[in-house]
């Protein structure tokens, strides 16, 4: 499914969009696809990492992640394997693969851009590719019809805005805070503020993550923008069951709380059903 197929569902469902993310292969391979398909019951959209060794966008919960995907063998290949699992379960939820250059490049371009589409992976997210330098990724994206999303930061000139948005499709990720990603207590003013700058130039939708981290959150998010991306929060329930070696602990009781958490998450996008809550108790 097209991620601007799965925004015009949501606009006529009066709801904004949860987008979820998980790294893939954490804490194994078997693991990372149950719990993927738990998120992939509540979320609208799913961003599977494809681990890395020097994830420098990521905070210390997710490059722990990345660390014990890699030690239980995870890489691109299985990545893409992966989802196509996936998309044969949940088609109607877009995936997005989130991961560095590096992994691109070392696969090639056009061959990295050609393996998501025949995974049906809708988008990609390249934290540490320039707009300066997307050019050759961009073109193959278009050719083989995959989003190449774009993150703009606090600290992004209207300049440079501007030619991310030339280039951007799917939607726009924005950086809620200057730094790496991790949960947060509350969502700042900066953040607010530049939600409207980049809407005021954007003709995408605008989602926002880093420091994401409760239905509060994703409440507060949606008023303004189109959605919102949750990643160190999820990924800290991981970290919450796994042992020393690597294992989960319980995984039923894994499985439940994650599950627990991304339907509670889920409900503060719907906007919709939330004022007709507000009418109701007027009503009475």
């Amino acid at each position: 499914m097209k991620i601007s197929e799965k925004f015009e569902e949501l606009k006529n469902k009066g709801e904004k969009a949860f987008i979820a993310f998980y790294v893939g292969g954490d804490p194994n391979l078997e693991i990372s696809e149950k719990a993927l398909s738990v998120i992939c019951k509540h979320a609208d959209i799913v961003e599977i990492g494809i681990p890395f060794s020097d994830p420098v966008a990521d905070g210390i919960t997710i490059q722990k992640a990345d660390v014990r995907a890699l030690n239980s063998g995870m890489n691109p290949l299985k990545a893409f394997e992966l989802a196509k699992k996936l998309n044969e379960k949940f088609p109607n939820v877009p995936k997005v693969f989130l991961t560095y250059y590096n992994i691109i490049f070392k696969m090639g371009e056009e061959n990295f851009v050609k393996r998501c589409k025949e995974s049906e992976i809708s988008g990609i997210i390249v934290p540490d590719l320039p707009i300066e330098e997307a050019d050759s990724l961009y073109n193959y994206c278009k050719k083989y019809e995959v989003d190449l999303i774009f993150l703009v930061a606090p600290t992004t000139p209207d300049d440079r805005l501007k030619k991310i948005l030339e280039k951007c499709s799917g939607f726009v990720y924005v950086v809620s805070v200057t730094g790496t990603t991790g949960a947060r207590e509350k969502i700042s003013e900066e953040t607010k503020e530049l939600i409207k700058r980049v809407k005021k130039y954007s003709k995408i939708p605008v989602c926002v993550g880093f420091g994401i981290s409760k239905r509060e959150h994703v409440e507060e998010i949606c008023k303004i923008a189109d959605g919102a991306i949750v990643g160190s929060a999820i990924v800290k329930i991981v970290e919450k069951y796994v042992d020393e070696n690597g294992k989960i602990k319980d995984e039923n009781e894994f499985l439940k709380e994650l599950e627990e958490f991304v339907k509670h998450l889920k409900k503060g996008t719907k906007i919709k059903s939330k004022a007709k809550e507000k009418t109701v108790i007027k009503n009475i």
